[in-house]
C-alpha cells in the first residue's frame, strides 16, 4: 500500500536541513525550488550556486535523508541558481 504524503509534510522535513557553513536552512536560502509528490515518490528540485559546488553531495544526501525518514522515495533534481 502506497504511503500518502503531502507536499507540506515534505516541506516541513526539508525545512530542517541546514547549510553546514551558513546559519540558515536550504529553504531559507532559496535552494529548494519545487516539490512534486507522485504516488509514493517525491521529486524535489534543488538549486545550487553552480553545479560543481564541492558540497553538492552533502546537500543531496541531507535532503534525501530528511525525506526518506518519512517513508517515501525521493529523486533530487539539480539546477543552477539564476
Amino acid at each position: 500500500m502506497a504511503n500518502t504524503i503531502s507536499e507540506e509534510e515534505i516541506r516541513r522535513a526539508v525545512a530542517k536541513v541546514r547549510h553546514p557553513e551558513i546559519d540558515h536552512t536550504l529553504v531559507e536560502l532559496g535552494m529548494i525550488k519545487d516539490i512534486a509528490v507522485r504516488d509514493d515518490k517525491v521529486i524535489l528540485t534543488m538549486a545550487l550556486p553552480f553545479l560543481g559546488i564541492p558540497i553538492k553531495d552533502y546537500f543531496v544526501d541531507s535532503v534525501q535523508e530528511a525525506v526518506t525518514k518519512l517513508g517515501v522515495e525521493i529523486e533530487v533534481e539539480l539546477t543552477e541558481m539564476n
